[in-house]
């Protein structure tokens, strides 16, 4: 990492950061001349996403870069050893954002609307043949969704199963975040100088501090979006399906089936055919099958304690039953 600071400047000190799930995540303190202010060291480490990291991190590194011409809150690269050889595992470098992840109850339809809001934004960012990113993956598919064992409504399961059965819809392709979701945004206090990652970090964020009133939450900005591996060419309603997913777990089905009513609120468009939107709704909805635990455990290290499996489960059943009775 010294390799790529200025001359006087050093890592004088590492921390480990709170709340990711497919990396590890460090903040490092630089001192010296020149020094740049505090980095965020990613690396992967688990067998699959080392085996990935070359495409993952060289794939994040040119989104950062073409992020740092537009008003998205990005990070700045400052270096990338996606094959480590440099590093004992392949990382990335860049900057620190300013603020924390916030994933209470209170507050959350407010920070709803900064979400939507900011996906509207990212969505806008245009790119060229050159520098377009991969088309979607999808993360789940028919003969994968793995039901609940204890359900009391497998019917709702298989009809759920179902919509996804068919062949994708025709979509307008537009630059999808692809993992736009609660625990890769943070915020902070408008006018709040000293939101640099005060508590941690979430797959390059900062974790979730005090509990934050109705009235503070008026105050609140969107100081940065983080984890961009994902980065993909798409549907705008897949990045929509994925937010709406989480906020349904977070917060209650209530909370996912609003937020698509916030994001065309805020100019957003999606398609205007109820049975190709339940699709892409249910294509991620089923990605979370059956218990969320891929992004519960992060959410738990950060204080929601109350996300356990069994309510993780009924949330998602709930809001898939909310989607049929609105789209299907």
């Amino acid at each position: 990492m010294e390799n790529g600071l200025p001359a006087g400047a050093r890592v004088v000190g590492a921390e480990r950061l709170r709340g990711g799930w497919t990396s590890q995540m460090r903040r490092l303190s630089v001192a010296g001349d020149g020094a740049p202010g505090p980095l965020v060291l990613r690396s992967f480490v688990k067998p699959f996403f080392v085996l990935h990291a070359e495409g993952l991190l060289t794939r994040e590194a040119d989104v950062l870069t073409l992020l740092g011409d537009t008003d998205v809150p990005a990070a700045s690269l400052r270096g990338v050893d996606a094959t480590a050889a440099h590093c004992d595992h392949p990382s990335l470098l860049m900057s620190l954002l300013p603020g924390s992840v916030r994933l209470s109850d209170d507050g959350a339809d407010r920070r709803a609307e900064l979400l939507a809001d900011q996906l509207v934004r990212i969505h806008r960012v245009r790119v060229t043949a050159q520098n377009r990113p991969r088309s979607y993956q999808a993360w789940t598919a028919p003969e994968r969704v793995r039901v609940p064992e204890t359900t009391e409504r497998p019917e709702l399961w298989q009809r759920a199963v179902d919509v996804i059965r068919r062949e994708a819809p025709e979509y307008w392709p537009c630059f999808l975040h692809r993992d736009f979701h609660p625990g890769n945004v943070l915020f902070d206090e408008v006018g709040d100088a000293e939101g640099f990652g005060r508590e941690g970090h979430a797959e390059g964020g900062g974790a979730e501090g005090d509990a934050v009133s109705g009235a503070e939450c008026h105050a609140l900005r969107i100081s940065g979006v983080v984890d961009w591996v994902e980065t993909s060419w798409g549907p705008a309603d897949l990045d929509v399906a994925h937010c709406s997913t989480a906020l349904a777990l977070l917060h209650g089905a209530h909370a996912g089936m609003r937020f698509a009513d916030a994001y065309t609120a805020a100019g957003g468009l999606l398609t205007e055919k109820p049975g190709d939107h339940l699709y892409w709704r249910m294509l991620d909805a089923l990605a979370f099958a059956p218990d969320a635990e891929k992004v519960a455990g992060p959410w738990r290290e950060l204080g929601r304690d109350d996300l356990t499996p069994e309510l993780l489960t009924r949330r998602l059943e709930d809001y898939l039953q909310e989607l049929f009775l609105r789209y299907g």
